[in-house]
């Protein structure tokens, strides 16, 4: 019984082994479509590489070529990516690859967003506490919750 359950533990283990390191590996073209969406066809159009419709396009075809050249020659990602704005400046890509001075794109609107709430709150709560100022030699405000207050107001707001 327990040799059964040393095969048994054994081979799932090699299954799971075998499984894990073939993860992946050939799958080229989800790599080159992952790719060709984060890019944007440089004929000025501004569709993403791989969607590109723009009839008589002079750019997406040579520019998918080669994106298979480079996905097909092993290159990461990111070696890709920035072979491609070598070669057509950094507005070939859809978004910022995130790194270095890329931070920025990414972080810059999240802390805009969040000191604008922080300042709207700040803003409605000094709102909130002002007070009346007195003017000095101004009739005192009489208090809107007293009764003589609300007769006056019910009398002139009689028909």
């Amino acid at each position: 019984m327990r040799a059964l359950l040393k095969n048994r533990v054994l081979q799932m283990v090699l299954l799971f082994s075998v499984a894990l390191i073939t993860i992946g590996a050939g799958d080229t073209t989800n790599k080159f479509s992952s790719i060709g969406h984060r890019m944007v066809c440089v004929c000025s159009c501004g569709q993403i590489l791989l969607e590109c419709n723009h009839v008589g396009c002079p750019d997406s075809d040579r520019m998918i070529g080669e994106l298979r050249n480079q996905v097909a020659g092993g290159g990461t990602e990111t070696s890709i990516f920035n072979w491609f704005v070598a070669k057509y400046g950094p507005t070939v890509l859809a978004a910022p690859i995130r790194g270095g001075f890329d931070n920025a794109a990414w972080i810059i609107p999240v802390a805009v967003f969040l000191l604008a709430i922080v300042g709207t709150a700040f803003l409605i709560r000094r709102w909130k506490g002002r007070h009346m100022l007195a003017v000095p030699g101004a009739p005192a405000m009489p208090f809107a919750g007293s009764n003589d207050v609300r007769d006056r107001i019910r009398r002139e707001t009689e028909y």
